[in-house]
Formats: C-alpha cells, structure tokens, sequence
C-alpha cells in the first residue's frame, strides 16, 4: 500500500528544516518572509519531487536553500538600487547650482546679491575668465539654462559644461581672484 502524503503532513515534518535553513545562513527573519520564501520552496519541492532522483529530505534541502539565497540576492539587489537611488538624488540636491531653503530650491541666479545691471563687475569677470568659463557663467548663472541646453547649444557634452563650471567656482572661491574682482563674501 502506497499512501501519498498531504502537504499538511510534509509541512509538519519538515517545517524545523526551512527554520534549520534559515538559521544556518544566518539570516535575520523578524517579518517572517523568509520563513514564507521557505514555506512556498518546500510546496515547490514537494510539487516536484520524484523519488526515483533521490532522498526527498536532500532534495527540500536543495531547493529550499537555494529558494533563500535567490531572495538574499533579490533583496541585495533591491537595496543596491535604493542606495544608489538616494546617491542620485542627494547629487542632484547639493550639485551647487541651486540654493536651498525652507522654501525649496532656486537657482544660483535668484539667490545671490550681485546685481546682474552691474556692467563693470560682469566685465571684470568675463575678463578674468575663459571663453568657456564665460559661457558658463553667462548661460548659468545670468539666464539660467540648463547644463544639457547648454550643451546643446555649444555642441559639447553636459560633461565639458559641467566642468567649465567647476573651473569658475574655483577661481570664485581663490581669494586672490576675489580680490582682483573686488567681490566681498557677501556678493557671492
């Protein structure tokens, strides 16, 4: 007489192994859902199993662990987008191109206390500064573009913008070149 078991009888016999699995790979369960991952590869295993393969109790264990180490990796994986995510989105928040407050972000432009009809101080930096430098400062700074506008209207890459940029705060930040512009911190 060939009885087949239930499932109910399986997972009763072998629940202690998907904990024993779980334990042994020293995963943290608080929520259970590794427990469930478990649970649903010891269906899976009992679906599938045929004895003419081998022993059922190797075989739960195979799949079982196997079943858990594809969620670790699945969640790895999940956590590594977030981060990385996040390190986006802090870049994009502290790029130096905006100011930020309490009352969100505003351009560079909206922010600083120079004031743009002051001919002989942009004079003064235009001529302190590269062609490029210039052109970032004037697309930028005074008409607010976009690094990828600009980009396109100079026929370079976002990249080259980014880095002309750079090579202005630079300088702004020398205090020799400040001097030699007459700025005060408080203009900039």
């Amino acid at each position: 007489m060939d009885k087949k078991l239930t499932f109910e009888e399986i997972f009763q016999q072998n629940e202690r192994r998907i904990h024993y699995q779980i334990h042994k790979m020293n995963i943290r369960d608080p929520h259970h859902d590794f427990f469930q991952e478990g649970l649903v590869a010891l269906w899976n295993a009992f679906e599938t199993y045929q004895p003419d393969k081998g022993p059922m109790a190797t075989y739960f264990n195979y799949i079982i662990r196997n079943r858990l180490i594809d969620r670790m990796r699945h969640d790895t994986r999940q956590h590594e987008i977030l981060q990385q995510t996040v390190h986006e989105q802090h870049t994009q928040y502290t790029d130096g191109n905006y100011h930020r407050g309490t009352e969100g972000a505003r351009p560079i432009a909206a922010n600083h206390q120079l004031q743009l009809a002051d001919s002989n101080l942009w004079k003064n930096l235009q001529s302190q500064l590269t062609d490029k430098q210039w052109k970032w400062v004037y697309y930028a700074i005074i008409q607010e573009m976009s690094y990828k506008t600009i980009a396109e209207q100079e026929n370079t890459t976002v990249d080259a913008v980014k880095n002309w940029g750079r090579q202005v705060k630079k300088k702004l930040k020398d205090p020799h070149f400040r001097h030699m512009l007459s700025l005060d911190d408080k203009d900039i």
